[in-house]
């Protein structure tokens, strides 16, 4: 049956690194014929194409709001958008019955309550991962096995993970918060587990990744939702042409960027940039400029406005000493990343092992420093080191802050031309490419997924 009759609902958590990798998805998805409709909060509209494709449909919802300051606020989105969001999609839908009704739901997943919006609408729901098959694997393990800490503080405070491959081992410190912080059975805890099994409960799961980076995770995933609807679809990226905007403005412009990476020689630069949510203490900024300072290197750093106190700044008299646009280049906001770590002149990546900037930085064939901060960085950034083999380990949060002298050993380590690490950056490259390629794995897996979701519509008509 023709893919025009697949209507695909995708939503997003309303931050810009969820909603910009969906958006991604939803474009290759759009490119196969299917028809989506994206449910998006106004906040996050400047995200969309300029250019509607006539197989884009946008269903505005309300923005979040918050108004108790004490609530988590990851807790506080996800109930109001449960809350306010639900009815009005259920309504939406109905109305559609007539048109092009909803044959499937592809929702972030921190939104595991669509599940239940789904059983509602008689589709299914398909999880869309912002994490990768590690990452994913070891939360669902947390979560169905609940191991317990005493001592959390404790050096040797370690929790295994023997039933998945390799058998992981992470420090207490190293795991989510929305496992260690909350009280054990409260509201918040409570909370956060319901999500994680509804996610588990949920049809399909989406992967931004590709089977050569993860394979025996994405295998292993499927042996534990005991079904093959496990889909490593990724990266899903604009690899070209890259759009003007991705995300947001930065304070300045890329010409000028640009103009610094050109006057560099190749691979002699370090690109610094920890997201867009993390914000480095005093301490930890202190660390990494003097670092910078030492290490001789080019750089760029890309650095968060800060917005309290216990942000770190840029020290006083940094800029001058290294000199912006002479050896160094400092970027206060966004950054476009993508085109920044595809220049020539960049050779290393200093990153806090986000999922996205994990991709970016392998699709670039950079090597990686890692500084993970929380959330699946701390998995992200074991996968990247011991495993795969393509970084090197910087720091870890505020746990584990090298002296400064050591941290610049180690950009100059990671910027090394000839060195274990950038032989395998170049191999997961052109793995990735061969990915997302004609006839690659990723594609191969898309088109397996749109099946199905065909399949499913049509099972659901003939009932």
């Amino acid at each position: 049956m023709s893919t025009a009759e697949t209507h695909v609902l995708a939503y997003p958590f309303p931050s810009s690194g969820h909603v910009i990798p969906l958006l991604d998805l939803t474009k290759a998805l759009l490119s196969r014929g299917v028809q989506v409709t994206l449910l998006i909060t106004p906040n996050n509209q400047p995200l969309l194409p300029t250019n509607f494709p006539p197989n884009l449909h946008t269903l505005i919802l309300p923005e979040p709001l918050f108004p108790n300051p004490n609530q988590n606020r990851l807790v506080a989105i996800v109930t109001f958008m449960r809350q306010h969001h639900y009815p009005i999609i259920l309504d939406w839908a109905q109305a559609q019955a007539q048109a092009t009704p909803p044959s499937a739901i592809l929702s972030d997943f921190f939104l595991g309550w669509t599940h239940l919006l789904a059983r509602d609408l008689h589709v299914p729901r398909l999880v869309f991962s912002p994490s990768g098959a590690f990452a994913l694997s070891v939360v669902y393990s947390l979560w169905r096995d609940l191991p317990r800490n005493d001592t959390p503080q404790g050096p040797n405070a370690v929790v295994s993970f023997p039933n998945l491959p390799n058998s992981p081992v992470f420090h207490w410190h190293q795991l989510t918060l929305q496992f260690t912080k909350p009280e054990r059975g409260g509201p918040e805890w409570e909370f956060h587990r319901e999500n994680i099994l509804l996610n588990i409960d949920s049809h399909g799961v989406v992967f931004n990744s590709f089977n050569d980076l993860e394979r025996v995770y994405l295998d292993h995933m499927k042996k534990e939702l005991r079904h093959e609807r496990v889909w490593a679809v990724g990266p899903v990226l604009p690899l070209s042409p890259l759009p003007e905007e991705r995300g947001g403005s930065s304070t300045v412009s890329r010409h000028d960027i640009m103009g610094f990476l050109d006057s560099r020689e190749d691979g002699s630069v370090v690109y610094v940039c920890f997201g867009s949510r993390t914000f480095l203490t005093s301490h930890q900024m202190e660390v990494l400029t003097r670092a910078l300072e030492l290490s001789g290197a080019s750089f760029v750093l890309s650095v968060g406005v800060a917005k309290a106190k216990e942000h770190g700044k840029v020290p006083c008299g940094f800029v001058d000493r290294v000199g912006v646009r002479g050896r160094g280049f400092l970027i206060e906001g966004w950054a476009p990343q993508l085109e920044i770590l595809g220049h020539r002149s960049v050779g290393a990546f200093l990153t806090h092992c986000g999922w996205n900037s994990v991709l970016e930085g392998l699709v670039s064939g950079v090597v990686m420093l890692t500084w993970p901060m929380g959330a699946d960085q701390y998995t992200n950034a074991k996968l990247l080191v011991e495993e795969l083999g393509v970084a090197v380990g910087a720091a870890e949060g505020e746990e584990k802050v090298p002296e400064a002298e050591e941290l610049a050993k180690r950009i100059e380590r990671a910027l090394g031309r000839s060195t274990k690490e950038r032989v395998r950056a170049e191999e997961l490259r052109n793995a990735a490419l061969r990915a997302v390629g004609e006839g690659g794995s990723s594609q191969k897996e898309l088109d397996a997924m749109v099946k199905v979701l065909g399949e499913v519509k049509h099972e659901g008509d003939a009932t």
